[in-house]
């Protein structure tokens, strides 16, 4: 008899075959050797049944027939992969030993209980727990294999967070779509998460712009010339503005304090998925999805990183070894000269910032690993670079600055500036070459009305605290008060991350990552979810809420099951999830909690009346009504297989519904393209501006009103005056309140 190992995926089966049965045959679906069989899954092999496998009264949808709660979930091949299942069921057959070797995480453990469950496998269980995929890990997994037994209450975790998120979707979605025959697809985290993006919608939608003024002084002392804001009360009258600025402009002044302290800044943390997910959407766009995706090559097709799945900025007293590995390995690439600049005494077991091992439990933080990277895809590159360049940039010291404070004042008015010198560059010589690094959690970024007015020199800045100054002009610049911004998927991961508290501090955030809203493996997929069940939509890198997913929130919280819609209620069940795998909470108790939460969400819905269909609405037409479809995830597959067979429909995709912000004064509304027109999405608050389609003998394109709305204007074409008659000019907007247009010759 032989040990068989079951990877996760087909790639790590042939790694793992590569480095310990180098000559094992190949029969395609499995490899065999001496002393091991080596298989895998794909994917998930085994999921829970629906609901027709308990009861054929369930394949109709029927408010009446919920909840719905079984006494024990079954379990149903997945019919794509039920070829690979029989393939595992035969060759365990052959063997008296298993290896678990599926990735090693929550649902990793998942996907590999639910083969040994489905198969009955009684077989005494080793787990394989690496964190890259090198042949040097990969033989030393094999050397310290674990007891499967040490795993259960990961599994049991692994399992209840399946079965709770079951009971939530499955009674919650068809509760909901029956009551009031449209599709509406719940979850117990993509819900709250759609509820964030909802939040965040109204806050843009009730925020009431304000203009106000500063008045920046413009001094000069000797050699140096800086600039200072005055500090008083926000001025919001012009006139008062200008009187200020004429009261100090060509005036001597003094320096009422002056303050200069020496200042460090340490590298940023290590990656974990979510911050490295956040990170490239920032820099490069790239979705979660996208991000997931590429790391997961570079960890199981290249080999170049360590396992990406992680949630820890920090590594273990072991990792520190591989880290000085990994860093030698790096010697004549690309990074050579910052290879060469590292100082290795800087990362060290002592060295808290890295070496965290109470901060590390699954995984350490995203390492490149000692293999060179060769033959990676553009986007691949971008990412293997963010990752190298911040572990290079541990090996290097805090950058250095004198922080210079200065107080100004000029007739009695006083303004501030604060100079930030750099005297030693430190690790950010590893970004010297890239745009400016933004420094992540900058406690003021959302402070409209204090105005970081830091200015960054790099020649010393000195200033005489005894001498005359001469404010040689000032200046006086309108500003305007900010809505909040758009969601993007880097700032909803955070989001996600810290339950929806906006928490700037890293070690605050640090402690909410057990109560997040799913994990790092599943929040990218959670996003795509709300996109393909049309709840949200993107704008470049803003995501914008939809009708139908403002509708589903406000008929979910209307039903008097908020809690379903609470981020911090979804956290807290996703650390008890956390707790169970510990051992330090009851999957039972927990599981009881979420049946009593599926039966009330039931009665809850009961109750309600009817939505009108018209509130699911939008630009892009009227929501899928309930029809023959037997689940929301067949529904969502023929709407697909219909987009795909209209080109016309493809081309009116959600991405193009929302054409710019509204220009009327005071509205913060953006500009939807609806059936007869160009409205605003305030239009329930009282804005009254529309562009109509069919404007001076012409209709209208998406550009064009873009262009109106932007630059006031159109280019030049063929019109008809409102007598009938034609004429040639450009279309110009008239009326910024109502939307009215011209003709401009």
């Amino acid at each position: 008899m032989k040990t068989l190992i079951i990877a996760e995926k087909p790639d790590m089966g042939r790694n793992i075959a590569a480095a310990i049965e180098p000559k094992a045959k190949n029969f395609r679906t499995y490899l065999e050797g001496d002393r091991y069989i080596i298989t895998w899954a794909i994917g998930h092999l085994v999921e829970l049944a629906e609901p027709d496998a308990y009861d054929e009264k369930y394949k109709k949808w029927n408010i009446n027939d919920l909840p719905i709660i079984p006494d024990t979930f079954k379990l149903v091949p997945n019919r794509k992969t039920r070829d690979q299942l029989k393939v595992i069921a035969q060759l365990a057959k052959r063997s008296n030993l298993l290896i678990n070797s599926c990735d090693a995480g929550r649902e990793g453990q998942h996907i590999f209980s639910l083969i040994q469950r489905h198969l009955k496998l009684r077989q005494p269980v080793k787990r394989l727990w690496i964190s890259d995929l090198t042949p040097e890990t990969i033989r030393r997994g094999f050397a310290e294999l674990k007891d499967g037994a040490e795993f259960e209450n990961l599994t049991k975790a692994a399992r209840a967070r399946s079965e709770a998120d079951w009971l939530i979707g499955m009674n919650g979605s068809r509760a909901f779509t029956t009551k009031h025959n449209v599709l509406i697809s719940v979850g117990r985290v993509q819900t709250p998460v759609l509820a964030l993006v909802y939040d965040r919608q109204k806050q843009i939608e009730a925020f009431s712009s304000l203009k106000y003024f500063d008045v920046e002084g413009h001094f000069a002392q000797s050699e140096t010339s800086y600039k200072g804001i005055w500090q008083g009360e926000r001025i919001t009258d012009q006139k008062k503005a200008e009187q200020l600025a004429q009261k100090i402009r060509g005036k001597q002044g003094r320096i009422a304090s002056y303050e200069v302290k020496d200042t460090k800044e340490f590298p940023f943390r290590l990656y974990d998925l979510t911050l490295l997910q956040r990170e490239a959407n920032s820099r490069y766009g790239f979705s979660a999805k996208k991000t997931l995706d590429l790391a997961q090559a570079l960890y199981e097709k290249h080999k170049v990183i360590s396992y990406p799945r992680t949630n820890s900025n920090y590594v273990t007293e072991q990792n520190i070894p591989e880290m000085h590995k990994a860093l030698q390995a790096l010697q004549g690439t690309a990074y050579d000269e910052f290879v060469r600049g590292a100082d290795r005494s800087l990362v060290h077991k002592g060295n808290r910032f890295v070496c965290n091992p109470a901060k590390v439990e699954d995984h350490h933080a995203i390492l490149p690993t000692n293999r060179k990277a060769k033959g990676l895809s553009a986007d691949e590159q971008k990412l293997y670079d963010l990752i190298v360049r911040r572990f290079l940039s541990q090996f290097y010291p805090a950058a250095e600055y004198k922080l210079h404070t200065v107080m100004t004042e000029v007739e009695k008015e006083r303004f501030k500036t604060t100079v930030k010198e750099l005297r030693k560059i430190g690790w950010k010589a590893i970004y010297a070459d890239q745009k400016k690094e933004k420094t992540r959690g900058a406690r003021n970024a959302n402070k409209e009305d204090e105005e970081k007015e830091e200015i960054e020199v790099s020649e010393p800045f000195t200033l005489n605290r005894d001498e005359a100054v001469h404010c040689a002009d000032a200046l006086v610049k309108e500003k305007e008060t900010q809505p909040p911004k758009h969601f993007t998927e880097g700032t909803l991961l955070k989001a996600m991350e810290s339950a929806g508290k906006q928490i700037e501090d890293e070690e605050l955030r640090d402690a909410m990552k057990e109560s997040g809203l799913g994990t790092p493996a599943t929040r990218a997929a959670t996003i795509e979810r709300l996109k393909k069940v049309g709840y949200i939509e993107m704008q470049g890198k803003k995501i914008l809420l939809t009708q139908k997913g403002r509708t589903v929130i406000e008929l979910i919280r209307g039903a008097g099951v908020e809690l379903l819609t609470s981020p911090e209620m979804t956290g807290h069940w996703e650390r008890r999830l956390n707790e169970i795998s510990k051992g330090t909470a009851s999957d039972d108790r927990f599981m009881e909690n979420v049946k009593k939460f599926a039966t009330m969400i039931v009665d809850k819905v009961r109750l309600q009346a009817r939505a009108d269909k018209a509130s699911f609405e939008s630009a892009e037409g009227p929501a899928k009504t309930l029809g023959r479809e037997k689940s929301p995830a067949k529904a969502a597959r023929a709407k697909t297989t219909a987009k795909k067979s209209s080109a016309a429909r493809a081309a009116a995709s959600t991405a193009t519904s929302v054409i710019a912000g509204c220009p009327r004064p005071g509205c913060s509304g953006s500009i939807f393209m609806g059936r007869k027109g160009y409205g605003c999405s305030n239009y329930s608050v009282g804005c009254s501006f529309v562009i109509w389609k069919e404007n001076h003998g012409r209709m209208l394109t998406d550009s064009q009103v873009k262009a109106l709305i932007e630059k006031g204007k159109t280019g030049k074409m063929k019109l008809v005056r409102a007598d009938g008659t034609p004429a040639e000019g450009r279309l110009i907007l008239q009326n910024k309140e109502t939307g009215e247009l011209a003709i401009q010759p």
